[in-house]
């Protein structure tokens, strides 16, 4: 499937067949996928929680509201961030790079996040924003639907999957094949109430 038409199809799906399953080759596909989404000086700092097991999956649906697409899709993924990626090991992330661009690069990226918290978090929401988006179009050129949720108690998701206290929780994205139409599109803006050139007014 070409990028543009899963774009097009990509739609928030809320029902999902509870009987169907995705093999682990599929899921491995998937999540190798999404590991390629971009993150800042690479620090990869995109943490992904798949919810498999029968009964963790009622506790955050009961969380969520009891919205039933956390229990019946296929897959359940809770996208975190590591908010303290930039500083855990750094070498890593650059571990294949000649030496003298190390040699700048990890000092720079210190330098760059070092007291600054909110940029941290921020790093983190934004990485994880891409990463969600890759995976659900991942997921329709695979031939399954998806739907991004914040529905849910942040507090009490954190306790059921244990968070690091250096994470933060961004969205859940569930995958699986659809059993209910997307609804109509509710209203999109036109172009030019979006689209700004050059600077606001």
């Amino acid at each position: 499937m070409e990028v543009w038409k899963a774009i097009e199809m990509r739609r928030a799906i809320k029902g999902y067949d509870p009987e169907h399953r995705m093999s682990e080759a599929e899921i491995d596909k998937l999540m190798s996928l999404v590991m390629l989404s971009p993150t800042a000086w690479n620090i990869q700092n995109w943490r992904f929680v798949l919810v498999r097991d029968p009964e963790q999956r009622k506790k955050l649906r009961a969380a969520a509201w009891d919205q039933p697409q956390v229990t019946d899709a296929s897959l359940l993924v809770v996208l975190t961030a590591d908010i303290n990626a930039w500083k855990k090991e750094p070498l890593r992330y650059w571990r294949n790079a000649p030496k003298p661009v190390q040699d700048y690069i990890l000092p720079a990226m210190a330098q760059f996040y070092e007291g600054r918290e909110q940029l941290q978090r921020d790093e983190g929401m934004r990485s994880c924003g891409m990463a969600a988006m890759t995976l659900m179009l991942a997921a329709q050129e695979m031939g399954y639907q998806s739907g991004p949720m914040d529905g849910f108690d942040f507090d009490a998701v954190s306790k059921i999957i244990n968070l690091p206290d250096d994470h933060a929780i961004v969205m859940f994205v569930v995958i699986g094949k659809g059993n209910k139409e997307a609804l109509p599109r509710p209203g999109s803006l036109a172009m030019e109430d979006v689209v700004v050139l050059d600077k606001f007014a």
